[in-house]
């Protein structure tokens, strides 16, 4: 759980703490001291003296909470709920539950969190979605996950890869003192090679940003001149005492240094640093501009949230702002990370996700809604720390999930090029939605690779690949069907507007009039242009329900009488059919050839190719309206 402290505020000497009893009094001040690995021995003492009660069982629970042990907290948690207990226990539980994947269990304690807490923003999400974790299971896979080499038994995170070099914040310096909350080293920062695709095995410390209190995560400016990263206010001696005296809080800063040759000094404290809040995790904008970064400074929503602040060009800083309600939650926002295409990854325990913490994708550019990045990044576990890297395609993520080699660990992460193509249908004049559409997807060699109708939203979503051009044919009745063109993507999201004509025909008292409807020459079989056209009768007849048609089909004078009455009659029968096969009733249609026996324009054996082609027509007469 170095990912939980290395954000939030520390004590580095013996607090009083507020014992429950003098029973508890041991426990509770090593928990009031983050000493969770010891707190927990000490409650644990009291379950085997049958000395427990419900309060002992929920400090048991947060404590196992607080390093992740999810077996054990559910179990203590467990027990404490048999009497009633806050809001944020039930939450804490549900976590655990879901980290364990008892996700019915999870929904029934998240349902008592939201009859307590029923404002909670983290309540709500749940309820207003009770199906979200069938979804969340079923999406696409956006990454293939893989360990890397360098992880060590300890804790391992924040990996951020910077001109093929791998910084990350590692508890592995056994040399280091061991800090109490998990019985671990503190931090240091190491950097490890990343060629071709793959990052190397051993990992060196970056001395000239370490020291005996906690460092890391970092970022580094694209020029390379100026790092940012996260360290104890121990360093800057902005220990706070605590109210008795008894005790020296720190908080966590972030720090700035710049490059002289090949190491890093002129180490200081930003400004917007205070002694009453933490500041951690800073990640640079690509164009040096803005400092994004988790603080539980005045005006966040929950313990942490996402900030961000100007970067002035004198190197100042702006006043921070709170990313808002869009990425913030009434929990914990841990890790921010920017990418170079303004997308903002971060990690939350106060949104819909899998258990403990997931990692979220937020637009900036489009300010729409925080996506959860699903399976495999997000696991039952706590996933966060996830940075990338959009020169070399390659991201890194940070989880204690199963099969780890220590308590957190940092993944790869190599995008998979899907994408998801959604389809709208509209009516071009209204921009009404058009529920029933026949949409084809169709691949640069003509072939078919997927079909299905736009549901009651006027949309459909399919599944095709990334780097590949697609045409999607749509076709609805009464509308004329049209082909419209997907571009070559990268991967993600992207949205084909298929708007459509109305279909529309002149009705007369005695006859359904339509543009020409063209045959090849000496065939019969329907074209194209001839089926667009036919689609407007299809449209009247189920206009009008009760309306009866004659189809009669006529040549031009050249040719045999006899073969030009077969030829015009097989054209009729054609025309018969198509109309049937778009769900008109067989006896509303009839039609016959004519061949040359009924021309438009008399003009005998001088006639123009344009008067041939007035006489070559189709013509509906409407029996019964």
């Amino acid at each position: 759980m170095k990912k939980i402290y290395i954000a939030l505020s520390f004590v580095l000497a013996i607090s009083a703490g507020n014992a429950q009893n003098k029973d508890t009094k041991v426990g509770d001040k090593l928990f009031g001291q983050y000493e969770y690995v010891d707190a927990a021995k000490e409650y644990l003492k009291l379950t085997d003296k049958n000395k427990a009660d419900a309060y002992v069982y929920k400090q048991l629970g947060d404590c196992y909470y607080n390093v992740f042990n999810s077996v054990e907290s559910e179990k203590w948690y467990a027990k404490a709920i048999t009497t009633q207990q806050d809001a944020e226990t039930y939450f804490r539980y549900a976590q655990m539950l879901k980290a364990n994947k008892k996700y019915d269990q999870a929904n029934a304690m998240m349902q008592k969190f939201a009859a307590l807490a029923p404002n909670d923003n983290r309540a709500k999400n749940v309820q207003d979605d009770a199906n979200y974790l069938a979804k969340l299971l079923g999406k696409s896979k956006l990454f293939d996950v893989s360990s890397l080499s360098f992880n060590s038994k300890y804790s391992d995170f924040g990996a951020y890869m910077k001109d093929n070099v791998i910084y990350f914040a590692s508890a592995r310096n056994t040399a280091r003192k061991t800090y109490e909350w998990n019985d671990q080293p503190y931090l240091d920062i190491y950097k490890t090679d990343f060629k071709d695709g793959q990052a190397g095995n051993l990992a060196i410390a970056v001395e000239d940003l370490n020291t005996k209190y906690h460092e890391g995560p970092i970022t580094i400016s694209a020029d390379g001149n100026t790092v940012y990263f996260s360290r104890e206010s121990f360093f800057d001696k902005k220990g706070v005492k605590t109210q008795d005296k008894k005790a020296n809080m720190g908080k966590m800063n972030i720090f700035k240094a710049t490059k002289d040759g090949e190491k890093w000094t002129n180490v200081t404290s930003v400004s917007f640093n205070g002694k009453d809040f933490n500041t951690s995790s800073p990640s640079l904008s690509k164009d040096g501009k803005t400092l994004y970064f988790i603080s539980d400074m005045t005006g966040s929503m929950g313990k942490t949230d996402v900030w961000k602040v100007a970067v002035n060009s004198d190197g100042t800083f702006g006043t921070p702002e709170n990313l808002g309600a869009k990425v913030n939650t009434e929990g914990n926002e841990l890790s921010a990370f920017i990418a170079d295409n303004n997308t903002l990854y971060f990690a939350s325990n106060g949104r819909k996700g899998l258990g403990g913490l997931d990692v979220y994708a937020y637009d900036l550019n489009t300010n729409g809604d925080a996506i959860n990045l699903g399976k495999p990044v997000n696991s039952e576990k706590d996933d966060f720390g996830f940075t990338f890297n959009q020169d070399q395609n390659t991201a890194f993520l940070s989880s204690n999930r199963e099969g780890g080699a220590g308590d957190d660990d940092i993944y790869l992460a190599i995008p998979v090029c899907n994408v998801n193509l959604t389809v709208s249908v509209r009516d071009a004049k209204t921009g009404a939605t058009l529920s029933d559409a026949l949409i084809s997807v169709v691949d640069e060699k003509k072939n078919v690779i997927a079909k299905g109708n736009s549901n009651e939203m006027g949309s459909a979503n399919f599944p095709v690949e990334c780097n590949k051009q697609y045409f999607v044919n749509v076709d609805r009745n009464g509308y004329s069907s049209n082909v419209f063109t997907m571009d070559k993507s990268k991967g993600g999201e992207v949205a084909v507007n298929a708007d459509l004509a109305p279909i529309e025909a002149i009705i007369t008292e005695t006859e359904v009039i339509l543009n020409d409807i063209n045959f090849e020459y000496n065939k019969s079989n329907i074209t194209e242009q001839g089926a667009s056209e036919l689609d407007k009768l299809v449209a009247v007849m189920v206009q009008y329900p009760d309306m009866v048609i004659f189809a009669k089909s006529h040549t031009d004078s050249r040719g045999d009488d006899k073969y030009n009455m077969s030829l015009s009659d097989r054209r009729a029968k054609s025309t018969v059919q198509y109309v049937i096969s778009k769900g008109i009733a067989k006896e509303r249609i009839s039609g016959k050839g004519f061949g040359e026996s009924e021309p438009k324009v008399n003009c005998g054996a001088d006639c123009t190719e344009e008067q041939h082609a007035e006489n070559r027509r189709s013509e509906f007469m409407i029996i019964k309206k």
